[in-house]
């Protein structure tokens, strides 16, 4: 599948929500299987890292995704 530039922003944003649910995720698992964490500290722990990894990714990704989409 061939995507334009004009496509870039929501290619990118397809692109920093999976890695950000992603690090969320391994994150949950790696409470559930050790160590002796309350539910509230797994989804919160997990939520956070999901919002700061959307904070730190959206403004990288975007231009990476845009400039080998141009080029």
């Amino acid at each position: 599948m061939k995507f334009r530039p004009e496509e870039a922003g929501r290619l990118s944003a397809a692109i920093y929500t999976t890695l950000s649910a992603l690090a969320a995720g391994i994150f949950f698992a790696v409470t559930v299987l050790t160590g002796d964490y309350s539910w509230v500290a797994r989804v919160g722990g997990s939520v956070w890292l999901f919002l700061l990894s959307m904070i730190i990714l959206m403004p990288t990704v975007t231009p990476w995704v845009r400039k080998r989409l141009e080029g």
